[in-house]
């Protein structure tokens, strides 16, 4: 009897460890999606490579950022033959097509860059004001992808600091990355701010992802409101229904009496 007891409490033990273990890689999985994933780094820099390959040996801003917009269509269309996510199938378009139509218009190649720079600045900038104002983004941004919501903020204080280290974090490296691109555009050769900034794609989202990956590993788990939601919607349920029927035994009781 004792053995059958271990062995229960072992397959209980061992299916605990199988779905904490299951629950962790799902997490770093949506971490890393959450952001564009692998893919999404793909496309938002080969566009660009793409771009200050072909002005350094043909110096045409026209066909540099035509070649450039083409490639980010197809990578799009890709995605969308794979139906993958809408959302990072089209963020790469838009934001090459804004920085070819500025660098035509204007005349400028550096300006094919600039959108992007713009948008990775006020990136920075949302993500410092949001952990100051303790709202940190990632855990506005994680929290439904991890069925917690925003239960972080008053159920799981480790997972509050944890979420706010990692927006600080972020919102570092795209200051940073930005305070190296922007003397680049304003000093520099269209060549030179292409160049870094490819060097600067990759690189530092891969680190910012790494530290949130870091900060959240030693954090308490997500606290799981949908199913705690799912569950009390379900008492509910089984409660109304245990009422009707012995609301319904009760008359049939009392019309039997009668």
């Amino acid at each position: 009897m004792l053995g059958t007891h271990k062995r229960t409490d072992q397959r209980t033990d061992q299916a605990a460890g199988d779905e904490a273990t299951a629950a962790k890689a799902a997490a770093d999985a949506a971490l890393l999606e959450a952001f564009g994933g692998m893919r999404g780094m793909v496309d938002t820099t080969v566009p660009g490579l793409v771009f200050v390959l072909i002005f350094t040996i043909q110096h045409s801003i026209t066909v540099s950022a035509l070649a450039a917009l083409g490639l980010s269509l197809v990578l799009a269309i890709a995605r969308l033959v794979r139906k993958e996510t809408l959302k990072h199938a089209f963020s790469g378009v838009f934001g090459v097509a804004f920085g070819a139509f500025f660098a035509m218009l204007s005349g400028n190649a550096k300006n094919f860059y600039l959108p992007g720079m713009l948008y990775t600045l006020g990136l920075a900038v949302a993500y410092l004001i949001s952990a100051l104002l303790r709202y940190p983004l990632i855990g506005v941004l994680l929290g439904p992808i991890l069925r917690e919501n925003l239960s972080w903020r008053t159920r799981n204080p480790g997972r509050f600091r944890a979420y706010t280290k990692s927006t600080w974090a972020w919102g570092i490296i795209l200051l940073a990355k930005s305070a190296i691109l922007f003397p680049l555009y304003w000093w520099g050769s269209a060549m030179q701010l292409g160049w870094v900034k490819i060097a600067l794609g990759i690189p530092p989202f891969l680190l910012a992802v790494y530290l949130t990956w870091i900060f959240l590993a030693k954090a308490p788990p997500p606290i799981d409101v949908i199913a705690e939601m799912e569950a009390a919607e379900a008492a509910e349920a089984a409660e109304t229904t245990e009422a009707a029927e012995q609301a319904e035994r009760e008359a049939t009781g009392e019309a039997s009496v009668r």
